[in-house]
């Protein structure tokens, strides 16, 4: 099993070395699986329970004090599953396979995602909070105001000159792309947008936007949500495959693109059947880690 994972395109992380460490470990737990669809979900979980990562643990807390997790999840027939908006829930992409696997729907949200997490047994009352992120909060200028209405104009006025939440100190997203020379799997999972709207969902568990997968080749997106939604960004470097491109040409051509139609900054993989991986970003810094072999 072939794996590259991503953790995220935004700022030159903290202790670099140690984070990269994490990342090769939840590459090498995706090459020892035994489907794609299991050597995404392996790695991305690893990734979910790192707090050094916006994912599952650790993840980004939103206008009302609460940390919700997303998810999405694809393979090369087209199958694709989601989950958003999640308390509680670390492992997001348990639920969008879930999803996927045992649901007739493509994207399912909210209270109802956690109580289907509840339903196959994924762990619905997880503490997501991290020594960085309570620090963090807790040295906040103002904190949100309790009602709904009053944090919408908080939050129109903290990120008015950055709706899209450009900035790049926040992407941390997760994402792993799998094949095992045959079938290909991708999956991307994230805390989403720090201080966002309470309810707020980003390009991660938008099909074709933060994950997309065709018969020739995988592909997970970071960045920039909004901006990543608006231009399905995962899309493009799919389409770019399809069209024929190797995964490298595929994934800097979308980037070039993407740079040109917006401000914001962004990161993709790619990896196809063959094995051929690819990584491109626009933003100060992106690692990522490959592993295993056809």
């Amino acid at each position: 099993m072939r794996t590259i994972v991503h953790g995220g395109a935004g700022t030159a992380p903290a202790e670099p070395n140690e984070r990269l460490a994490v990342l090769e470990g939840a590459a090498d737990a995706g090459a020892d699986a035994q489907t794609p669809t299991e050597a995404v979900c392996a790695a991305i979980r690893r990734l979910e329970s790192a707090p050094r990562f916006n994912a599952g643990v650790g993840s980004a807390v939103q206008s009302d004090g609460y940390i919700r997790t997303d998810a999405g999840l694809m393979t090369d027939d087209r199958s694709v599953g989601a989950a958003a908006g999640m308390p509680g829930v670390e492992h997001a992409i348990d639920v969008a396979r879930t999803v996927k696997d045992e649901t007739p729907h493509v994207l399912v949200a909210g209270v109802h995602a956690v109580d289907l997490a509840e339903t196959v047994g994924v762990e619905t009352t997880v503490d997501l909070w991290t020594d960085r992120t309570r620090q963090r909060w807790d040295d906040l200028d103002t904190k949100p105001p309790d009602e709904l209405g009053d944090q919408l104009a908080w939050v129109t006025d903290r990120f008015g000159g950055d709706p899209a939440g450009r900035d790049g100190t926040d992407h941390d997203t997760v994402g792993a792309v799998a094949t095992d020379g045959d079938r290909i799997a991708a999956g991307t999972s994230t805390g989403g947008r720090w201080l966002a709207l309470a309810g707020r969902v980003g390009d991660v568990p938008q099909v074709g936007s933060g994950f997309y997968c065709t018969p020739a080749g995988g592909v997970s997106a970071t960045g920039a949500g909004e901006d990543i939604a608006r231009q399905t960004l995962a899309r493009s470097a799919a389409d770019r495959l399809d069209a024929g491109d190797d995964a490298q040409r595929a994934v800097e051509a979308a980037i070039d693109d993407f740079d040109e139609a917006v401000e914001g900054t962004a990161g993709l993989i790619a990896l196809t059947p063959d094995g051929d991986a690819g990584a491109a970003y626009s933003s100060e810094a992106m690692q990522t880690a490959v592993s295993g072999t056809l």
